[in-house]
């Protein structure tokens, strides 16, 4: 069982990407509390209008599709995309352009590194 819940293949990431209009105040209100809510759900910034968010099954995924669903505001886009933890682990992350063309162990460790941890 413990082999099963740990296997990259079922561990999923999900991610919500948005583009909602601030035009009005009532927008950017709209706008400021559906990231709010996502927070509040456990998803993380990854960049302005993406969040991210790691499940542990695809239960849990379902679980957290629905609620973001039930978070759409009136106007805007709202995008869900889910992958496997293994998908994931393929992720390049760069901030700012690096010095040295040079690859070190270090920096190859850092640039695939996740964002979030948590234990099971």
């Amino acid at each position: 069982m413990t082999e099963y819940r740990l296997n990259a293949y079922h561990i999923m990431w999900l991610f919500v990407f948005f583009d909602l209009p601030v035009s009005t105040k009532k927008e950017m209100k709209a706008a400021a509390l559906f990231r709010k809510n996502l927070e509040k759900d456990g998803f993380s910034m990854m960049q302005f209008s993406v969040y991210i968010r790691h499940c542990a099954s695809r239960e849990s995924l379902d679980v957290h599709v629905r609620r973001v669903k039930a978070l759409l505001p009136e106007t805007g886009k709202v995008s869900i995309l889910s992958v496997t933890d293994k998908q994931y682990g393929d992720i390049y992350n760069f901030w700012g352009k690096p010095k040295s063309i040079k690859k070190s162990k270090i920096t190859q460790k850092v640039l695939g590194a996740p964002i979030q941890l948590e234990f099971f």
